[in-house]
């Protein structure tokens, strides 16, 4: 399943918690390998594949039409930090990004503003994972503190 991938990025899609029923957001898919394999792991699941550049979104669109087809496998061009679910988009479950500077450290305002897209386009129960452990490590995906637990605003 994974032998179509380098070793360092088999390593890393073996790492994650994959369950065939998750909606997984890839953040930097680049040409798609990661997602395709994972999008063949999925039976009722789905994974949404970003990429700013568009390059990198017609060769994964190019490369991955049977995962397409499934309906296993969608790809958009948008930065993580413009990111913005579709009105008939369900939240994500899981989110990895691999080589991604807004999260990994190398861009720290760019990952502010990519947290907090995140955080709107998951579920409360979601996991982000990055590259830069071994091989993967979790980062908490910041959520606002529940409504009774707010500070009352003032005048």
């Amino acid at each position: 399943m994974t032998a179509r991938l380098s070793p360092r990025l088999a390593r890393i899609v073996e790492a994650l918690p994959l369950e065939p029923r998750l909606r997984v957001l890839e953040i930097g898919c680049g040409p798609g390998a990661a997602a395709r394999v994972i999008a063949d792991q999925l039976t009722t699941g789905h994974i949404l594949a970003i990429d700013r550049s568009a390059p990198a979104i017609d060769q994964l669109t190019t490369r991955s039409s049977e995962q397409i087809r499934s309906g296993h496998l969608s790809a958009r061009q948008v930065a993580v930090e413009d990111l913005i679910l579709a009105e008939d988009e369900d939240p994500f479950d899981l989110v990895f990004a691999i080589r991604v500077g807004a999260l990994d450290g190398r861009h720290p305002q760019a990952g502010q503003a990519a947290l907090q897209r995140i955080a709107a386009a998951t579920h409360p129960h979601a996991r982000l994972f990055i590259d830069g452990g071994h091989p993967l490590r979790e980062l908490p995906i910041p959520r606002p503190p529940p409504v009774s637990l707010r500070r009352p605003a003032t005048e």
